[in-house]
């Protein structure tokens, strides 16, 4: 027995010796790696800094240290990805004046896809919507400059001007054979974010065409008009090119009552946050259908992408943008600043938006339903109008009741399900799901 202690005492005492050589070897080689790093990092800025000298002393044009940083620093932050950029003091103060509130411009989010400038959606009822612009469209040139290595916020830069000039895109879109010219006159972009209307009674139909900090408030009191009444909602998120994250998760909120809506991750861990959803906020559980396409991006991601995953809603449409990368604008003076990608979204099935965006449930593409025509009905339902429009010439009749005009208005009629294939297919699903109790 006394040998059998012996050894265990032994086989500890060789252990302990064992793992206190290990540890020291550990610690030397940590200090070791360090010492690496430090050098290594002396090194690159010592490089940094010699070319720097050379370009200032070679380089044909004169260029000051203060412009030559300036471009170093440029080109440092935009080859990191397409989001993160340098502000200089022109850039820092159009960042501070357009998020005040209204401004010139064309009324497009941009973004980059596999290296090009792409329109991630036209915000509706603004000038690029009006002149015609579609999300995925390729932005070849803005007047004569080429967008070929130019970053989004130089693009954005030049986009934006005096209300009333004109600016001409040229740009390539998917199925035509040559480039197209799209002249648009700039004007104040100034934006409603949410629309609703009714179908067959008791559907509510909302649009939310970007997320500003009304969001969630104003979609509440849409749902709360039509509560007693509505028995399925249809959120048409199509062409939203998102905006502020609290309202993502706000407006997911009003639809579900536990577990997580989004979470970001990044390398610092201060940056990690988890947002969840709450039981006092949720407002209604009725059927749920998702409107999506290629120009749903960030925002419109979070949200259709949590209800996907909680089984809260059906998602129709197309595959969305793929934009889920979080940015902060970090000030380095008063007057200069950098706009860094710090973290990615991540949905709460764990998987993530970037690059990849949210597949729908099922896969519809735009278009018109196609119907049979009755050309006797049509022209006859033509000449009806035609002679009640004579009628109030020569009769005087009164104009239409405005609170009835309004009315009108609010609905959404089959002629018009007829022209959104999207939104009459969100329409046959959400009636099944009625039936069926969600």
């Amino acid at each position: 027995m006394k040998n059998k202690k012996y050894i265990t005492l032994g086989f500890a005492s060789i252990t302990v010796a064992l793992t206190l050589l290990f540890s020291s070897n550990l610690f030397a080689q940590t200090d070791e790696e360090k010492d690496k790093s430090e050098l290594s990092r002396l090194q690159s800025l010592a490089k940094f800094t010699k070319v720097i000298s050379m370009v200032e002393e070679y380089n044909v044009d004169e260029l000051t240290i203060e412009e030559l940083m300036d471009k170093a620093l440029e080109g440092m932050l935009s080859n990191l990805d397409a989001h993160s950029n340098y502000l200089t003091k022109k850039d820092y103060k159009k960042l501070k004046v357009q998020t005040k509130g209204e401004f010139g411009g064309l009324g497009i989010t941009v973004g980059v896809r596999d290296g090009a400038l792409t329109v991630i959606a036209p915000i509706e009822g603004t000038p690029a919507d009006k002149a015609g612009l579609k999300s995925s469209d390729i932005i070849l040139k803005i007047d004569d400059k080429s967008t070929l290595g130019m970053t989004i916020d130089e693009a954005v830069a030049i986009m934006r001007g005096k209300v009333g000039t004109p600016i001409d895109l040229t740009i390539v879109r998917k199925g035509e054979v040559k480039p197209l010219s799209i002249h648009i006159i700039r004007g104040i972009i100034s934006i409603q974010s949410v629309y609703a209307k009714t179908i067959s009674d008791n559907t509510l139909y909302i649009r939310v065409t970007n997320f500003d900090q009304k969001v969630a408030k104003d979609v509440t009191k849409e749902i709360n008009k039509k509560k007693t009444t509505t028995k399925g909602i249809i959120l048409d998120l199509r062409n939203n090119p998102g905006g502020l994250l609290d309202q993502a998760v706000d407006l997911t909120d009003l639809f579900i009552d536990y577990g997580n809506i989004v979470s970001q991750k990044g390398k610092n861990k201060a940056d990690d946050k988890i947002y969840s959803a709450s039981a006092n906020s949720t407002i209604t559980k009725v059927p749920m259908v998702i409107l999506i396409n290629g120009g749903s991006a960030s925002a419109s991601e979070i949200v259709s992408g949590a209800l996907q995953d909680h089984k809260r809603a059906i998602l129709l449409g197309e595959n969305t943008f793929g934009k889920g990368s979080v940015q902060v604008v970090l000030p380095i003076t008063k007057e200069e600043a950098i706009k860094l990608t710090i973290a990615r979204y991540y949905l709460p099935s764990g998987r993530t938006i970037q690059a990849v965006g949210v597949k729908p449930d099922i896969e519809v593409f735009p278009g018109e339903v196609k119907t049979r025509k009755n050309d006797f009905a049509i022209k006859e339902a033509d000449l009806k109008k035609h002679l009640e429009e004579e009628l109030e010439k020569v009769d005087g009749k009164k104009e239409i009741d405005k609170a009835e005009d309004k009315a009108k208005k609010d609905i959404i009629t089959p002629e018009m399900l007829n022209k959104d294939i999207q939104l009459k297919t969100a329409v046959d699903i959400l009636k099944a799901l009625v039936i069926t109790k969600g």
